[in-house]
């Protein structure tokens, strides 16, 4: 779908632009969401520019993603979205600022663009252009990552808690350790994606600011791509900091699980050795030997089963004794 966005008293309205239909002049805001067949040709046609393709949005060379040609500037990120699912994704999207109009391609909806389109649609200034525009894009973009790591480090800390608990008896101690196992996967899953998201979004910035820096852009703007920058810097190392303690965490699930494993051959092998004199005497006495002195006492079965008893017990408590149980 090809959506074009057109100032009307002070606020950015929306509108479809019908297959083939003619891209409105006074558009300063061209969204192509899922293009169909023909909407990014009539795009290039109106704006004298190559929209890139999905498959050239998804490389990852800074030469493909960041980019100028033809007076127009071309930039492609990476974007978390279905942050709060349990399958969240990176959804590539490119930028292109043509002239003082915007152009932006996605295959993927992600919250900052609702967010934008939803403030903007109640009010926005009355000067707005396509380098405002992507401005407000990207402060959105790195505000919902900050959001979102946030988020996960205030999951993080629960899961640490839940680690460290000791509750329910062995079988309740497995599905816990499975479902903080597959907690710990998801939770590494998102800051992975996060980080990537941020490094693309560095990248595009530091390129923004040095093609702006070449155009003489106002002050504030200058201004608004330094603090992006330091913020996405500080928001890379904070996200770098949560993946370390997802790894601590998961090295830890990992050993209290090995500990538990340990506990269990642990246990066979004190049986293993408790009934090793049992037998031993069971093996004497089960010998078919014609002259045994105590074959023909009266007393020789319930003196061979006390002394298996005997033999079982002293082993357990010598374990108990050196604490090994």
């Amino acid at each position: 779908m090809l959506f074009a966005y057109r100032l009307r008293e002070g606020t950015l309205e929306r509108s479809e632009v019908p297959p083939g239909g003619p891209v409105p002049d006074d558009a300063v805001w061209l969204d192509l969401f899922d293009p169909r067949p023909g909407e990014d040709a009539l795009v290039e046609r109106a704006l004298g520019i190559a929209v890139p393709t999905r498959e050239e949005m998804v490389e990852i060379e800074p030469s493909s993603r960041l980019y100028t040609e033809n007076g127009a500037t071309f930039m492609t990120g990476s974007i978390v979205c279905n942050a709060d699912s349990e399958r969240p994704t990176l959804a590539a999207v490119s930028f292109i600022l043509a002239g003082r109009r915007l152009v932006t391609v996605r295959y993927d909806e992600p919250k900052p663009f609702r967010l934008v389109t939803f403030k903007l649609g109640k009010t926005c200034s009355a000067q707005i252009a396509g380098d405002q525009l992507l401005m407000e894009l990207l402060d959105a973009i790195i505000d919902r990552a900050a959001d979102i790591i946030e988020h996960l480090g205030a999951e993080i800390d629960g899961v640490s808690q839940r680690i460290f608990e000791r509750n329910g008896g062995r079988s309740d101690q497995n599905q816990r350790y499975r479902a903080l196992l597959r907690i710990i996967a998801r939770k590494g899953d998102l800051a992975s994606k996060v980080r990537e998201s941020l490094v693309s979004m560095a990248r595009l910035v530091t390129f923004l600011a040095a093609e702006n820096g070449e155009k003489r852009v106002s002050k504030e703007q200058r201004a608004t791509l330094k603090s992006m920058q330091r913020d996405v810097s500080s928001l890379t190392d904070h996200v770098s900091y949560l993946a370390n303690k997802i790894t601590f965490l998961l090295d830890a699930t990992l050993g209290m699980v090995s500990i538990e494993q340990n506990n269990i051959i642990k246990i066979f092998a004190v049986l293993s050795v408790v009934l090793m004199p049992p037998t031993l005497i069971a093996s004497i006495y089960g010998m078919n030997f014609q002259y045994m002195p105590e074959l023909g006492d009266r007393l020789g079965y319930p003196l061979a089963l006390l002394a298996m008893l005997v033999a079982a017990i002293l082993p357990y408590w010598f374990f108990k004794w050196k604490r090994w149980l």
